[in-house]
């Protein structure tokens, strides 16, 4: 294989990428903008990282909500409020939100949610985390988080 070649498969290679983690952020974008909008009720873990600035670690109730052996989408009940739960009657066209099982846990799109340096007090009070949920695969992006009355922090 010649220099050239070589360049070649390198080019393609990166445009490939480059195509992907362009797809995936336009994905994401789009599920902000005209995903269902729910909340789901959290509970804070850990507020702080030296490593990473400042962020709170996030666990959700709706996790413990669903049993599962494996990945896969669970059936969402959501309220007059948006708030989102595990809807035991499920039926063809509900809301569905995606997980993962990491580490024998279910997972939720995020497990943080990364704020400025020096604005940790503004999210302390944070009950309920905003997300907006792809109808048609489940994909849920995290785009804020809410007090109790669900009203943005």
């Amino acid at each position: 294989m010649t220099a050239t070649h070589v360049r070649a498969l390198l080019a393609v290679a990166v445009v490939l990428v480059l195509g992907a983690v362009n797809w995936s952020i336009y994905a994401k974008e789009r599920i902000k903008t005209q995903g269902d909008r729910v909340y789901l009720e959290l509970a804070p873990v850990d507020p702080r990282s030296l490593m990473q600035g400042d962020y709170m670690a996030l666990r959700f109730s709706l996790a413990n909500e669903i049993t599962a052996t494996e990945s896969g989408t669970a059936p969402l009940f959501v309220d007059e409020r948006g708030v989102a739960t595990v809807n035991r009657s499920p039926k063809a066209g509900d809301l569905r939100i995606r997980y993962r099982l990491r580490n024998g846990q279910v997972w939720l799109g995020t497990n943080a949610y990364f704020f400025e340096e020096g604005k940790a007090e503004r999210y302390a009070g944070a009950r309920y985390g905003e997300f907006r949920v792809d109808r048609g695969t489940g994909e849920a992006v995290l785009v804020a988080l809410a007090d109790e009355n669900l009203k943005p922090k």
